[in-house]
């Protein structure tokens, strides 16, 4: 569904993202795992064209253009939200702006049912906590049911009820052979939901496959927190810091 051939984002000198590959295949999750500035939202964004890139993007075979646009829902991992409208206003900016026809009003209202917020559509969202915030995005993200979804730190400020309902949101679209690409730094998330991982660390790709495939590359027999923190040269660190602060 989704290729990505090498790719590189640069901030002035500064290379984010280091010409990396990888494909997300029809119907699978595909986690992308990395520690704090290794490139993953930047890579995400490059795919949404909010930053720019050189490589190959290609969406069903496809650049991507408005059309394939339409075709993806995006949570962005920091609020890009209209602080001045309702909820439900920025839900009817959004389906404007993606040219979508009336009929998406009874997804729409199951979602916002769903998710809790039909108590909150018609109050600004500068005043809405942080979780209820995050429930809109990815409502405006599901909203027109697209078949690719770009979830970045999608579970940020969500109860346990909506963690659980996005999941199963994720899961359903994989069975009609959508596609997700999903970032998290909730190791035990990313090891329950994703088919597939790729392991990113200062801006390259450093293992990419199942958690098998993550084990064997990694020399571990542990969970995929132990995986990722050799993977990413961390685990060595980690001990030692444990070590000075038990003294």
């Amino acid at each position: 569904m989704l290729e990505i051939s090498n790719l590189t984002v640069k901030y002035g000198n500064f290379i984010a993202v280091n010409g990396i590959s990888f494909e997300v295949k029809d119907g699978e999750i595909f986690g992308l795992l990395g520690p704090n500035g290794a490139g993953k939202s930047s890579t995400l964004k490059s795919i949404m064209r909010l930053v720019d890139f050189q490589g190959k993007i290609k969406l069903f075979g496809r650049r991507i253009g408005v059309k394939e646009m339409n075709d993806i829902g995006y949570v962005p991992e920091e609020f890009m939200l209209i602080d001045s409208l309702t909820p439900m206003e920025f839900f009817e900016f959004i389906a404007s702006v993606r040219r979508i026809k009336r009929d998406y009003m009874e997804r729409l209202n199951r979602l916002i049912y769903g998710f809790g917020i039909e108590n909150h559509v018609n109050k600004p969202i500068a005043t809405l906590s942080m979780g209820t915030k995050q429930k809109v995005q990815i409502i405006a993200a599901l909203m027109h049911n697209p078949p690719f979804l770009i979830m970045d730190e999608p579970l940020n400020g969500l109860d346990a009820k909506s963690t659980r309902i996005l999941k199963e949101i994720l899961r359903l679209n994989v069975e009609k052979n959508g596609a997700v690409l999903f970032s998290t730094h909730i190791m035990e998330i990313a090891e329950e939901l994703c088919d597939r991982i790729a392991v990113i660390n200062r801006g390259k790709i450093v293992a990419v496959g199942t958690i098998d495939d993550l084990r064997a590359k990694a020399k571990t027999e542990g969970t995929l927190e132990d995986i990722f923190l050799k993977l990413t040269g961390e685990e060595e660190s980690v001990r030692g810091i444990v070590n000075a602060l038990s003294r």
